[in-house]
């Protein structure tokens, strides 16, 4: 049984293609904050984002017809899922970031498969540890940290407790993938609606429901804003969802190894950043890592084997 559900959450190439585009679309996350954290505190900026992509979400719904009604019976769960997936990592990466660089937080987020295929060995049935994953997964944290280069090693120096909070981050996001496996019974837009329903419940209790923010900021930074809710949260998360329904929770993961490369791409495309060597062999050694975890790596070794002649 184990093994037909384990080839049940193999990786088809509509998954792939799902896991690229939203590694963009959270890549382009950084892209966005990038211009209206100098205007919208951070705090105030996450309320939006999600306030933003829960009425997008419930818009979405009502448009196709499709009832919010079961989401309502599992306020519990959805709760859960909004603190794990959204409240305590933002926050955590918030706090950490005011004391570490953005080079090894990114480093340390990308942990988060690792995480989630321990916490998936532990809670599901089909989606145990593979040494394809496990060396994947290595890779690709490899990858971004040759990605980073000079930057890592500015970084190394700081303090504990905001590595340990990202780290934290990371650890929250891989067990929120594994709770979300609870939701898949539901379509994938109504996970999502629940979830930023949710929390913008505790984010209004948070930061308040002040508009200050908005009205001082440029038409450029609230172009942003709405950006950030509909396209990197609102569509993003409804994408993520539909991949952990079809692919598992371990492999829906592996989008933050994707992420640094699609911020880094987007901004040498948009803010004239330039590429070097290192950042393109990290991109490199992630989609080596990303392949090795989908087993064409080893499928071809074994082809290749199996072709050649033994010598007697």
């Amino acid at each position: 049984m184990n093994k037909k559900a384990n080839a049940s959450l193999t990786m088809g190439a509509s998954d792939w293609a799902q896991l690229l585009l939203l590694g963009a679309l959270w890549g382009a996350s950084f892209f966005f904050a990038r211009i209206t954290i100098r205007e919208i505190e951070p705090l105030t900026l996450v309320f939006y984002r999600v306030v933003i992509a829960a009425v997008a979400l419930h818009l979405w719904l009502f448009l196709r017809g499709v009832s919010f009604r079961p989401a309502l019976s599992r306020a519990g769960p959805f709760m859960l899922l909004a603190l794990l997936n959204n409240i305590v990592p933002f926050s955590l990466i918030f706090l950490g970031q005011t004391a570490i660089g953005a080079g090894l937080a990114g480093i340390l987020n990308a942990t988060t498969p690792f995480w989630a295929i321990i916490a998936a060995n532990v809670f599901t049935s089909d989606e145990k540890i593979t040494p394809a994953k496990l060396a994947g997964i290595g890779l690709g944290i490899a990858g971004t940290a040759v990605m980073v280069g000079p930057g890592l090693f500015a970084g190394l120096g700081a303090p504990a407790w905001a590595q340990f909070c990202v780290l934290g981050a990371a650890f929250s996001y891989g067990l929120a993938a594994v709770l979300a496996r609870r939701f898949r019974d539901l379509p994938s837009d109504v996970v999502a609606a629940g979830q930023f329903t949710a929390s913008t419940v505790v984010m209004a209790v948070l930061v308040g429901i002040g508009a200050s923010a908005v009205t001082t900021a440029s038409p450029t930074s609230w172009m942003c804003v709405v950006a950030l809710g509909l396209l990197s949260t609102a569509l993003a998360y409804i994408l993520y969802f539909n991949l952990i329904n079809s692919a598992g929770a371990t492999n829906a993961s592996l989008v933050t190894l994707v992420v640094p490369v699609g911020a880094i791409l987007l901004g040498a495309l948009f803010l004239g950043e330039t590429l070097d060597g290192y950042e393109l062999a990290g991109i490199g050694l992630i989609g080596l890592g990303l392949l090795t975890i989908d087993g064409r790596i080893l499928g071809l070794a074994r082809a290749r084997e199996a072709s050649c002649p033994r010598e007697r």
